[in-house]
């Protein structure tokens, strides 16, 4: 096998490598994500309509926005999830039917 094959093939892993390394949150267009607008913290008293519907992406936006937040996750039992407080995330804890049964901010 020559040298120049082994160094080429050696960029390529390097290179494959480095492709997972993006910061958190960077679309792959390279430009970060915008900071959220002042004032939207949540409140989950705005969200109370879904609990009982389906977690589909019409209810859950409008949760999101009746709750005030920047954003909104919907949570599946035993999905593993951060735990770091967002006061600007609305959570969406469904049941295995993707049926809203509590809804709450962090």
């Amino acid at each position: 096998m020559s040298l120049k094959l082994i160094t080429t093939g050696v960029a390529l892993a390097g290179l494959v490598v480095l492709a997972g390394c993006a910061a958190p949150g960077t679309p792959s267009t390279g430009s970060p994500m915008p900071p959220p607008p002042p004032g939207t913290a949540c409140n989950a008293e705005g969200a109370q309509f879904a609990v009982g519907k389906r977690a589909a992406a019409s209810t859950v936006e409008e949760a999101r926005q009746r709750s005030g937040s920047y954003m909104a996750r919907v949570l599946w039992p035993k999905q593993v999830v951060t735990m770091e407080f967002n006061a600007q995330r609305l959570n969406l804890d469904v049941d295995a039917a993707g049926v809203v049964q509590r809804v709450r901010c962090g």
